[in-house]
């Protein structure tokens, strides 16, 4: 059996492509300008993003720090001082997006942040969270604060309600039916 190399880079055995988990995707509009979304995302993540469930340490975090740069770090301090690093920012593009590895799964995936300005005061806040083939079957099932892990659809629920939080925080989340 020959091996050649699939589109990601990866030796596949004869024509046999692994199979590549879909990314879970999810956005909010949010009634404020793009810039003003963005700043509230990177600069207040520690007011509005909801620590329980969706951090390390629950009850125990006073704050979550997001390092505005490329190799930036985004973690969450615990009250004992205890840091617990989510990710490192990959990609930083202000107020266009972000790219964030995501070190909260069993094995680090990637979550990718793009701010679209839609008009004057709106904006689409959209997550895709990808790099689930890295994850194997069990993990898949445990890997989430909520139940079901990817596999049974917690993460997509999970950055909805975080997108939720965050919209409320931003300047409000406009009704679903536009979204």
């Amino acid at each position: 059996m020959t091996a050649s190399t699939s589109a990601s880079g990866r030796a596949v055995a004869g024509n046999v492509i692994p199979f590549e988990r879909p990314p879970v995707r999810q956005s909010t509009l949010v009634r404020s300008d793009v810039a003003h979304t963005f700043e509230v995302f990177v600069r207040t993540i520690g007011v509005w993003w909801p620590v329980q469930p969706f951090s390390g340490g629950a009850e125990r975090v006073r704050d979550v720090t997001f390092e505005q740069r490329e190799g930036g770090r985004i973690f969450e301090t615990w009250d004992d001082g205890t840091m617990v690093e989510w990710g490192t920012v990959l990609s930083w593009t202000p107020t266009d997006g972000f790219v964030m590895s995501w070190q909260m799964t069993p094995a680090t995936t990637e979550v990718e942040f793009r701010f679209t300005a839609l008009g004057p005061a709106l904006t689409r806040v959209a997550v895709e969270h990808r790099g689930w083939e890295r994850l194997t079957e069990s993990q898949l099932v445990e890997a989430c604060a909520l139940p079901g892990g990817y596999s049974g659809g917690a993460f997509a629920k999970g950055w909805a309600h975080i997108l939720g939080c965050f919209a409320s925080a931003a300047g409000g989340e406009v009704s679903d039916e536009l979204n």
